[in-house]
This record gives C-alpha cells, sequence and structure tokens, in this order.
C-alpha cells in the first residue's frame, strides 16, 4: 500500500491543477492523478484562448469570484512568468434586452463595476472590425480579455510540482471508496489513501458523480481559426477586442483578436450550439458544412473574418441544467469528498478561484467564498439538460 495523502485529486485539467497547487501551497500532502499526459487537449482546457470578463451576463453572483480570480492570475503569472492573461479590453453585443446585454449590463451596474454602453455607430467607431446592426447595443469592459488555457494548466501544475504535490499521469482512476477516516483510490497500477478526496472529472461527470444526483449534458463543440480577408492587423488585441454576440434569435458567437501571429488568424466559436456526446464517443472531425456554418454566421457581424478558414478543434462541455456550476462537499461523503463540475461554456475563467476554494472545502469543511448557487441539492430533481439554439 503507498503512504498515505492528506488529500487526492481525481483530474488535472483545469480545475484540478488549480487544486493541487492551492492544496500543496497549505503544506497538505497531495496526490494528483490524470487520465492523459500533462495539459492535454482530450477535454475542456485547451484550445489556446478562453474569454475572462466581469460584468457577468450569467448571473451577477459571478461577480465576486471573478474579482477574486483575477488576482489570483496575476499572482499565477508573477509567480511562474507565465502569460496567463491579456487583457485588451471586450464587447457584450446584442439587442438591448437580449441576455448577452441586458444580463452583463444588471452585473455591471450591481457590482459598480467600471462599463461603457455604445450604440451601433459608438461600436463601428471604436472598433471597425464589428459591424452591428443598427438595433444593436454594446456593453464594453475595459478589463475584459482572455486567458490562456495550457499555460495555467501547465503553471498550476509546476507550482504544484514545486511545493512538493506527486503528480501522476497517464494513471487514470478506476474506483474509490470510503476507507477508514477518508477515502482509498483505485488505478490500475496502485491503490492509495487519503484523508480527503477532490474530484475534478470535467467532461467525465456522469460516469464518475453518478450518486450526487446531478444531471449532466456533455457536448462537442468546435472551436475555429480564420485568417481575416484584409490581414490580421485590423484583428490584434489593440484594436480587436474580445466579444460575445448575441443574435435577434438568442444564437451567442465568441471570439478573440490575433494572438499567435500572422498565419494563425484569429479564433471564434459559437456558444452551447453542440451537440450530445461522450469521451469516448466525441467525433473529432470537423466537417465542411460545419465550417460554412460557422463561416455564414460570422460574415453578418465581422465580414471580414471568415476570409481563409485554417483550423478546427474539438472540445467538451459538461453543462448542467440551469448551467451553473457544482462545487460542494459531496452529499453522501460530505466528510471526506469534495466534487467540483458543470463548468464548461463559462468555467474557464475561474479556475484560480476554484482551486482556492477546493482547498477550502478539502482541509476545512467550509469556505469563506459564496458557493451557495452551486449546490447540487439544487439540481436532484431536474430533468437533462437539453441543447440551447
Amino acid at each position: 500500500m503507498s503512504p498515505t495523502y492528506d488529500v487526492i485529486v481525481i483530474g488535472l485539467g483545469g480545475m484540478g491543477s488549480a487544486a493541487a497547487h492551492h492544496l500543496s501551497a497549505r503544506g497538505a500532502r497531495v496526490l494528483g492523478l490524470e487520465k492523459f499526459g500533462p495539459v492535454h487537449n482530450r477535454g475542456s482546457s485547451h484550445g489556446g484562448s478562453r474569454i475572462t470578463r466581469q460584468s457577468y451576463f450569467e448571473d451577477p453572483a459571478y461577480v465576486p469570484l471573478l474579482l477574486r480570480a483575477y488576482e489570483l492570475y496575476d499572482d499565477l503569472a508573477r509567480a511562474t512568468g507565465r502569460e496567463i492573461a491579456i487583457l485588451g479590453g471586450g464587447v457584450m453585443v446584442g439587442r438591448p434586452d437580449s441576455r448577452t446585454v441586458a444580463g452583463a449590463l444588471r452585473s455591471a451596474r450591481e457590482w459598480d463595476l467600471p462599463h461603457e454602453m455604445l450604440d451601433a455607430r459608438e461600436i463601428r467607431r471604436r472598433f471597425p472590425t464589428l459591424t452591428p446592426r443598427d438595433d444593436e447595443v454594446a456593453l464594453y469592459e475595459k478589463k475584459a480579455g482572455l486567458l490562456r488555457p495550457e499555460n495555467t494548466v501547465a503553471a498550476h501544475l509546476q507550482l504544484a510540482t514545486r511545493q512538493g504535490a506527486e503528480l501522476h499521469f497517464e494513471e487514470p482512476m478506476i474506483r474509490w471508496e470510503p476507507y477508514r477516516d477518508g477515502v482509498r483510490v483505485h488505478t490500475a497500477e496502485d491503490s492509495y489513501t487519503a484523508g480527503q478526496l477532490v474530484i475534478c472529472p470535467g467532461a467525465w461527470a456522469p460516469r464518475l458523480l453518478t450518486d450526487i444526483g446531478v444531471p449532466c449534458r456533455i457536448e462537442r463543440q468546435v472551436m475555429y481559426w480564420f485568417q481575416p480577408r484584409n490581414g490580421v492587423r485590423p484583428f490584434l488585441p489593440e484594436n480587436h477586442p474580445i466579444y460575445v454576440w448575441e443574435d435577434a434569435h438568442g444564437v451567442q458567437v465568441y471570439g478573440f483578436p490575433a494572438i499567435d501571429g500572422p498565419g494563425l488568424g484569429a479564433k471564434v466559436a459559437f456558444f452551447r450550439k453542440g451537440t450530445e456526446t461522450t469521451p469516448e464517443t466525441i467525433d473529432r472531425t470537423v466537417r465542411e458544412e460545419e465550417i460554412r456554418a460557422m463561416a455564414d454566421h460570422m460574415s453578418g457581424c465581422i465580414p471580414d473574418l471568415p476570409g481563409t478558414f485554417l483550423k478546427a478543434a474539438t472540445c467538451m462541455y459538461s453543462t448542467t441544467p440551469d448551467e451553473h456550476f457544482v462545487i460542494a462537499r459531496h452529499p453522501a461523503h460530505p466528510d471526506s469528498v469534495t466534487v467540483a463540475c458543470g463548468f464548461s461554456g463559462h468555467g474557464f475563467k475561474f479556475v484560480p478561484v476554484v482551486g482556492e476554494i477546493l482547498a477550502d472545502l478539502a482541509l476545512t469543511g467550509t469556505t469563506a467564498h459564496p458557493i451557495g448557487l452551486f449546490a447540487p441539492a439544487r439540481l436532484a430533481a431536474a430533468p437533462a439538460p437539453g441543447a440551447r439554439t
């Protein structure tokens, strides 16, 4: 039997890597187990960029966590010397009563966040790459921008290792069970015991967390990179913001400036317009009709963007019925197991603060952060989420 650890962390993607860092930083003896290699592209923490924003249209309750996440991202960049965030500003675009605009404005006002409201004419003047309809407006947030997911995961793993965490890659958990005053975890390689278990399963939540009463839909999502028609200069971060753009039918797209050089283009994707899948059956092939649908949609709002298609990549969203996270002690094992799932679509920007919360819960059983919204009991009787169009 391997030596006993204070905490075993299952999954070392965005949330798990952050948990391993925060736990080991507090002196805990940590074992991390990951199904794939470090900083892999088989889940949800890859793709070169993720949006971050504070005027949060999903719910104002997230804003305090975002403010703390911004502080922790700064700490992470300083501690590792890695590029973590590029905060070049961002716009939430749509009709004034759209979820994207009205929700962002609600959060900005409730938390007194710096922002500007722009009409269509002012959007075009400030950001010539964008061509909104006359009835569309935007909330502009100077502190919005993008995060580097691979760098973030690598940085958390780097710090966790430096702080003494033992990280095992290509060693997935087979099962776990209560054991004495803690847990025992089995892999194909060995069995390990610990006082606490933290499970960050990502898209594997439906299989690994069947007993917490949370229906979770796994969706295949596609990210696209296009070379702009007139070159990348107008799409550089100093000229082109990150954006979430909702059309009159409620379809949202999101996108980024060109951040990786002249030949790598700008990234764009539909937001929550995926198809149901599983980690084992996901179709990684991106077809011509999908590329055309993305290009056709973007031609109506950013005409110069879909110039030349460069590449595409798939990832997976794990989505709860109300699209809010699950962060809590395990309902059936509240003394020894902490769970974190259902983040996809808008979770990566919270990675460092979720790691801090998971360390709190595992080591003390509670946290000062506001996480009441994320209790699994709210979903115990909910049906499985359907696709949103």
